[in-house]
């Protein structure tokens, strides 16, 4: 090698070896600025209908005492089954945008807006504590309703900053998973993790007719994913598909809306309890099952 061709490249590594340790170097200081806080509890939010963000219901008003009931978080961070992408994001935006994925409702819930300011400084930290994938930055989505439909009633002031993980939908269950895991760090540091879907989503069977009665598969899927949770059986929630067969198949026909909860299982500690709230079945198909892991 020339002595001009070496000095250059040499030149380079050590700039890139700088780079590398400034950046070590600012996600410490970040992380010693997160003030101390005992272990958040984690969440997994069935969050059903969009209307629910405006509507006063039983869902709602345990929406509101949540906010009121637990630690107050210094962020949120969101996985929400609306998000769904090719590898996995975060969202890194100063002011994320309220985006309204949904059609044919009442104006009113067109005209909310959730202005929760964002956190490019924990993004940054959440994209370097997750180290079985790539983590994107993104600054493009904002909070889809899976977020703010359920934080509207949570905490109304919009004063914590709210940033969202995408789901890679093109990963299998182990995969979201063992991400789940890698984001426990951030519970020690004042961050509210929400799982946001539903333990029952089959859109084509809702009953329509208001008269309360639920499909036996819908209530056969939520039955035995609660008792797998209370025996904290991972194994067989991860392998759900092959032990429940066509009634897995009539409860998520699609399984967007279940893969939130995979994130909030990979959290779950083995001295972490384990409760549930609005624990009962929506328009027959659509299980608004909802728990708190730790807490």
């Amino acid at each position: 090698m020339h002595r001009r061709t070496f000095i250059k490249s040499a030149g380079l590594l050590a700039a890139s070896q700088l780079v590398g340790m400034n950046s070590i170097s600012a996600l410490q200081a970040l992380e010693g600025k997160l003030a101390p806080s005992e272990r958040m509890p984690v969440l997994f939010i069935g969050h059903g209908n969009p209307m629910n963000a405006i509507e006063d219901n039983a869902y709602t008003k345990s929406w509101r005492n949540l906010g009121k009931q637990l630690p107050k978080p210094q962020a949120i961070l969101v996985v929400s089954a609306h998000w769904l992408t090719r590898g996995t994001k975060v969202t890194a935006m100063e002011q994320p945008k309220t985006i309204h994925d949904f059609g044919g409702f009442p104006k009113k819930l067109f005209d909310q807006q959730y202005n929760a300011p964002g956190t490019p400084e924990l993004a940054k930290y959440t994209k370097s504590i997750v180290t079985s994938t790539e983590v994107g930055l993104d600054s493009e989505w904002g909070l889809d309703h899976g977020s703010w439909s359920v934080l509207l009633p949570m905490y109304p002031m919009a004063d914590i900053p709210v940033y969202q993980l995408s789901i890679d939908y093109y990963k299998p269950l182990s995969y979201h998973y063992e991400i789940g895991k890698e984001l426990s760090k951030l519970r020690d540091k004042g961050v509210l993790i929400i799982g946001s879907g539903n333990i029952v989503h089959n859109l084509g069977k809702v009953n329509w007719s208001g008269d309360g009665n639920n499909y036996d598969w819908a209530v056969e899927f939520d039955t035995k994913f609660k008792d797998w949770m209370d025996k904290g059986d991972h194994k067989s929630i991860l392998d759900y598909q092959k032990i429940l067969g066509s009634t897995a198949e009539m409860a998520h026909p699609t399984n967007d809306h279940l893969l939130p909860l995979y994130y909030v299982l990979g959290l779950q500690q083995k001295e972490d309890k384990l409760s549930y709230f609005n624990d009962t079945i929506d328009m027959g198909s659509i299980s608004m099952r909802s728990m708190i892991i730790g807490g």
